[in-house]
This record gives structure tokens, C-alpha cells and sequence, in this order.
């Protein structure tokens, strides 16, 4: 610690931030003015070239290709509102065709049932009539059978009683009889 000075001065000296000049460039300018320099260089190369432009007319592009998205998706939109408005007025239209269509068929389920029970009544009326008629050819068959039965037992009958009463003898006055009362009445 010998070899270290112990004067004020020199502990002020150490205590302090030693302050170095910059370095410069031919004496001119520092790191900062060169860091200002190259961006000021660097500013007129991109207004030179032109990038603001640039970049402002790729941002307008971007800018043009986002409202005809949103235009063309504002029309898609309108599209699909017809469309709806169309399919709404289609299940509306089928509504009330089917409506139409179920109150035709029940009126033409009640003209059916109608005829139908207007047929049975004829029907029924023509197969009594049917029946009545063959009741009655029956009833008219039976009784000329029973007429023709009984002729012809009352035939069997006379034969009988007249073969039994009437002799020749008696069948020759019975014919001159006739003759007599023939003749006289003419």
C-alpha cells in the first residue's frame, strides 16, 4: 500500500469518473453526428427511391383489395338475404299449397264417403228389389204350380167321377139331350 499515493487530491482523482474526449473522424464528427449523418442518408436514399410512394401504393392495394372483399362480401350477404327471402317465400308457397292440397283431399274424402253411402243406399235398394221380384216370381211360380197341381187332381177327380156315374146308356141321353136343347134354341 506504500506504492499507493495518499494525497487528497489524488483520492478525489479516483474517486471521480475519468472524462475521455470522443473519438472523431478528421476531427469532424463524433459517433452520434455520424449516426445522425447515416440516418439522414439513409431517409433521402428511401424518399430517392421512392418507398413512401411505394409503400403508400401497396397500403392503397391492400386498402383497394379489402373494400372489394367487403364490397364482395357485402353483395354475398345481400345474395343470401334473397336467397333466404326466396326460400322463405318457397316454404311459405308449399305451406300453403299443402294446406290447400289437405282440405281438397277432405273434401274429396267427404264426396267419396257421400257416394259411397249414396251408392250402398242404392245398392242396397236395387238387391231388395232384386229379391222382392224373385220373393214374387216364386210366390207366382208356386201358386201356378199349386193351380196347375190342382187342375189337373181336380181333372184326375172328374175323370174319375164321371168314368164312375156315366155309362153309354147315359152318355147317349146326355147327347141327344144337347142336340134337342141345340135345336130348339135355334
Amino acid at each position: 500500500m506504500a506504492d499507493q499515493p495518499t494525497d487528497a487530491a489524488h483520492v478525489e482523482h479516483i474517486g471521480a469518473p475519468e472524462h475521455h474526449p470522443e473519438p472523431a473522424t478528421f476531427g469532424l464528427l463524433a459517433a452520434p453526428q455520424w449516426i445522425a449523418l447515416a440516418m439522414v442518408l439513409v431517409i433521402a436514399l428511401l424518399l430517392w427511391k421512392r418507398v413512401p410512394s411505394l409503400v403508400g401504393k401497396a397500403l392503397d392495394k391492400k386498402i383497394a383489395g379489402i373494400r372489394a372483399e367487403l364490397d364482395e362480401a357485402e353483395q354475398l350477404r345481400r345474395d343470401a338475404e334473397t336467397l333466404k327471402a326466396e326460400y322463405e317465400a318457397k316454404a311459405a308457397a308449399a305451406d300453403a299449397e299443402r294446406a290447400t292440397m289437405l282440405e281438397r283431399a277432405r273434401h274429396e274424402a267427404e264426396a267419396i264417403v257421400e257416394q259411397a253411402r249414396t251408392d250402398t243406399a242404392s245398392l242396397i235398394e236395387r238387391r231388395t228389389r232384386m229379391a222382392e221380384d224373385k220373393i214374387a216370381a216364386a210366390e207366382r211360380h208356386a201358386i201356378e204350380e199349386v193351380r196347375a197341381r190342382a187342375a189337373r187332381a181336380a181333372a184326375a177327380a172328374a175323370a174319375h167321377l164321371i168314368a164312375d156315374k156315366l155309362t153309354p146308356e147315359g152318355d147317349k141321353a146326355m147327347v141327344d139331350k144337347t142336340i134337342a136343347e141345340l135345336g130348339a134354341a135355334h
